[in-house]
């Protein structure tokens, strides 16, 4: 009887449902694939069951959410992802601007060529694959971050993680949307050609015209979201 009964403690273990992802990583998947979009409440319990996890880590995650700007505390209502407003976003993107406009100029100084060639490879990719949005989606992220990394500046990454972080609450990339995704392939190859030509001012300018038409095509999408098209 004894061995019976521990046999039925052990079947009643929640699996794993993670696959080596924490708590904290999961949800901000989540936030940022529009499965918890802003306004979602995070119910403690039911994510700790869904995960199958304890609600230690869930309450962590939440915490780390909260101070990170992703999830605010509402009236009676608990733990909810955060919605940011019009002037918010507009904010956000004039900042992205700024950002990813002075890693365009640093990195036509002091990317090396290699890094140039794995841009126009990423890119490249990312035109045969515009009608397979996860793949594009991914795509354009790692072309942003070799932009990044081949400017070769760390404060600016750090405060580029930060608006990288609060662009999670906004949910699905418009990357998804396959005309958008061919008019920033044709985008990014202006990045590139200045790059290649060492051109920062050039470098600057087409990549402050990229992140103009991402600005434009994001609140394309909120406004047909909002009108429930």
């Amino acid at each position: 009887m004894k061995t019976e009964k521990s046999k039925t403690r052990i079947a009643a273990q929640p699996v794993p449902a993670l696959h080596g992802q924490s708590v904290y990583e999961r949800l901000c998947e989540e936030i940022r694939a529009g499965t918890l979009p802003p306004g979602s409440r995070l119910r403690e319990t039911e994510i700790a069951d869904r995960l199958a996890v304890s609600r230690t880590p869930v309450r962590e995650a939440i915490r780390r959410l909260e101070a990170e700007g992703l999830v605010d505390h509402q009236p009676r209502s608990g733990a909810a992802v955060r919605k940011l407003d019009y002037a918010e976003l507009m904010e956000l993107y004039e900042m992205r601007m700024v950002m990813e406009g002075t890693a365009a100029r640093l990195a036509a100084r002091a990317a090396s060529p290699v890094e140039l060639e794995e841009l126009r490879v990423i890119n490249d990719e990312m035109r045969a694959a515009t009608a397979e949005p996860d793949r594009v989606i991914a795509l354009n992220r790692q072309f942003h971050k070799l932009l990044f990394d081949a400017a070769r500046n760390r404060f600016l990454l750090r405060s580029m993680a930060t608006v990288e972080n609060t662009l999670l609450i906004l949910g699905a990339s418009s990357m998804s949307v396959p005309e958008r995704a061919r008019e920033a392939v044709d985008e990014h190859q202006d990045v590139i050609d200045a790059l290649l030509n060492r051109d920062g001012a050039a470098a600057e300018a087409a990549m402050r015209r990229h992140m103009e038409r991402a600005q434009y095509a994001r609140l394309r999408t909120l406004r047909r979201a909002g009108a429930g098209e």
